[in-house]
């Protein structure tokens, strides 16, 4: 049997339809126009660090190409993009001298985005450091939080109210734990202390940067920062272990961040948890008042969901986080949890498919946050997508996992969450981190060696989806092209 048809959802006229990238996958150009080196240039350059030692030297080449990307969006119907801003490019030391070839290349970027009447939503850091602040200690060291303020006063005066919303991080857990704990993304190291040291900092860089903005440009700067949070399950959901071992990894994934930014306080478990670890003596006074800044929409990315159970000290614990291979934990503190394999159907990242878990997730936030607006910053899928002979590329399963994922932000929206855009990852295929090109989410397929963009079904189909307003039958995706 087939798909079952489904009824199309509508959403509001105001829904923020968007699609969204990152400098260091995309970009290229990695040692022209005065950039200087990021701690993803070292680690990609660093042997055995990436899938077939592949780097973002090239990527998709957007920095020569980024006016046929721009007419890509505007076919395509783009209400809004999400961009990151490379540091390194417009401050290569992450302090001092201020590139003005870097900052001209995103100015550019900007005017051209309103004049096609496409939000520009900027995000003012995607896992790419200075290396020179790495060099210094990075995230770990508190002077990069103080650094990091001084970059995004620059880039607010800049770039201005020409940018509808700024975004001072994406997902902070990321360069945090993935970074420093278990060391599979830049820098690469392992050190618990070191990655506790980089939550808070991360979080403090927050404050400092969203103070900055604002003060550059009043309080209609609409200010965000988005988060990966980690829907967690409980194996057996009758066992106070683990339900315990939920409590660890909410502790640490998701509150370690939610807490400071938007209750002013780290949470007491957290503490608790990791008082082995670190006693969080890099916590100043006057720090939680200066990271807790009202800001104007939580940003959101989802992908997947976690099985875990109390690890009760027999054989090897199990790690299925879905977060690369690595000897050491990114989960600082939950030494005795287990991620278990979920059940599929999965994407070629080896996620599983669950769409349930972002209704989960959005009314979560509601209930905990019922003041907040939300919005959905990240949502795609990675399949093996190949171009065929007569030129398209059909994505079916692609095409299925956004129209599921839509329906469950619709779902969200009806038990009363606040969700005001949703944005797909990603626009193009790209650099996907330490699995270098084999990982395709793009909704436009890229040819590594050509850089020929085409069209996937489901660019059609999310076309589609943006001229009516409502999301189209997966069966229509076809049909589009």
């Amino acid at each position: 049997m087939g798909r079952a048809v489904t009824p199309s959802r509508s959403f509001p006229d105001t829904f923020v339809w968007g699609s969204a990238t990152a400098a260091y996958q995309i970009e290229g150009a990695a040692s022209e126009g005065g950039r200087g080196p990021s701690i993803w240039d070292t680690f990609s350059h660093t042997p055995g660090r990436t899938l077939n030692g592949d780097t973002g030297d090239v990527a998709v080449d957007h920095y020569h190409r980024w006016r046929d990307d721009l007419a890509h969006m505007r076919a395509i119907g783009l209400r809004a993009y999400r961009f990151s801003v490379s540091w390194s490019r417009v401050q290569p030391g992450g302090s001092g001298k201020f590139n003005a070839e870097g900052l001209a290349f995103y100015s550019a970027l900007v005017d051209a985005l309103v004049e096609a009447r496409i939000q520009p939503v900027v995000t003012l850091y995607h896992w790419d450091l200075p290396q020179e602040l790495e060099d210094e200690g990075g995230w770990a060291n508190r002077e990069t939080a103080v650094r990091f303020g001084a970059y995004a006063e620059r880039m607010a005066r800049e770039l201005g109210n020409r940018v509808t919303v700024w975004t001072t991080f994406n997902e902070p857990w990321c360069s945090a734990y993935l970074g420093y704990a278990s060391g599979v993304h830049a820098p690469g190291r392992t050190d618990d202390a070191a990655a506790l040291a980089a939550v808070h900092h991360l979080n403090l860089a927050h404050g400092l940067a969203a103070r900055a903005i604002r003060g550059v440009l009043g309080d209609d700067a609409r200010l965000s920062i988005t988060l990966n949070l980690h829907v967690v399950r409980p194996d057996d959901p009758t066992s106070a272990a683990d339900l315990d071992a939920v409590r660890r990894i909410d502790a640490v994934g998701n509150r370690a961040f939610l807490g400071p930014l938007l209750d002013g306080a780290y949470p007491d478990d957290l503490l608790a948890d990791t008082a082995h670890v670190s006693d969080w003596s890099f916590v100043h006074d006057g720090d939680l008042a200066t990271i807790r800044v009202p800001i104007d929409v939580l940003g959101v990315n989802y992908y997947s969901t976690n099985r875990v159970r109390h690890h009760a000290g027999e054989g090897e614990r199990v790690q299925a986080d879905g977060h690369g291979d690595s000897a050491a934990s990114p989960w600082v503190g939950a030494d005795d949890v287990d991620f278990l394999t979920q059940p599929g159907p999965y994407t070629a990242m080896g996620w599983n498919i669950d769409p349930n878990g972002m209704t989960e997730l959005l009314v979560g936030l509601r209930e905990r946050y019922p003041d907040q607006p939300l919005m959905v910053t990240e949502n795609g899928a990675a399949f093996t997508d190949e171009v065929t002979p007569d030129g398209r590329v059909h994505d079916p399963q692609r095409v299925a996992y956004l129209h599921d994922h839509l329906a469950a932000v619709g779902s969200a929206i009806d038990a009363g969450a606040d969700v005001r855009g949703y944005f797909v990852w990603s626009l193009l295929d790209n650099f996907e981190w330490g699995y270098g090109y084999e990982r395709r989410f793009g909704i436009i397929h890229v040819d590594y060696g050509t850089q020929v963009r085409t069209w996937k079904d489901s660019a059609y189909w999310y076309r589609e989806l943006l001229r009516t307003g409502s999301v189209p039958p997966v069966e229509l995706a076809r049909e589009l092209a």
